[in-house]
């Protein structure tokens, strides 16, 4: 089954390689979505794909590389879009 999210991670996340940490975790995941910084100094996430790999995507983002300190981490359920493949840093 095919599910996706929606996360906004504050914290020490921008500046200490997050996007990268989160784009290299959705490459081994298989994931669809984006990365992006944000203008408040959080970072927003869009992840797609089965269940298992966004549970193990979720489990990585949710501690970031040893360089960030992750104070909020917000998810929200949003409607799959049906991408299989494809993640990019915007």
């Amino acid at each position: 089954m095919r599910v996706a999210r929606r996360y906004v991670i504050a914290g020490r996340v921008q500046g200490v390689g997050f996007r990268w940490f989160t784009y290299d975790a959705a490459a081994r995941e298989g994931l669809h979505g984006w990365v992006r910084n944000r203008a408040d100094g959080s970072v927003e996430v869009v992840a797609e794909g089965d269940q298992a790999s966004i549970d193990g995507f979720e489990a990585a983002v949710r501690r970031g590389p040893s360089s960030a300190r992750v104070e909020r981490f917000g998810v929200e359920e949003i409607a799959p879009e049906g991408r299989s493949a494809g993640f990019e840093i915007r």
